[in-house]
């Protein structure tokens, strides 16, 4: 499997762009963590489908709140970045972006753990509505 990335400039560039759009504080309070998960996606035996780099990359700047502010909606939008650059649609890329807002919030708040995060991910990326399954689970994480 082929895939395009980006590196931390690009990112921290995003983020910027994000924080003067909606307001807060710029910048990185630890580059080293987002440089190591932008390099970790792209090992292919840790993480071998585009779902499972998606997964990792989604997961790991939303849980390791390593820009100084706007750590969510930098997960949605270098998450989008990463579906753009790889091809994907912008029909499916709107459609993640809107499926993956509460869902941020959700795994920010410890409420989804990462396996579960992949799920999510794999159908909303597949442009699919979630199974009955996966909505009352969903429903039942959310409760707690």
């Amino acid at each position: 499997m082929t895939c395009n990335y980006f590196d931390i400039e690009h990112a921290i560039k995003i983020h910027d762009e994000i924080i003067e759009l909606s307001g807060g504080l710029k910048g990185i309070k630890n580059i080293g963590i987002t440089e190591s998960t932008l390099k970790h996606i792209q090992n292919d035996d840790y993480y071998p489908t585009f779902e499972d780099k998606l997964n990792h990359l989604f997961y790991c700047i939303v849980k390791n709140h390593s820009f100084n502010d706007g750590n969510k909606r930098s997960t949605i939008a270098l998450s989008a970045y990463f579906l753009e650059i790889n091809n994907y649609s912008q029909a499916g890329i709107n459609h993640f972006i809107k499926e993956m807002e509460n869902i941020v919030v959700a795994v920010a708040d410890n409420k989804i753990d990462k396996q579960f995060l992949k799920e999510i991910i794999i159908y909303t990326v597949q442009g699919k509505e979630l199974s009955e399954t996966i909505k009352l689970q969903l429903i039942n994480q959310l409760e707690k």
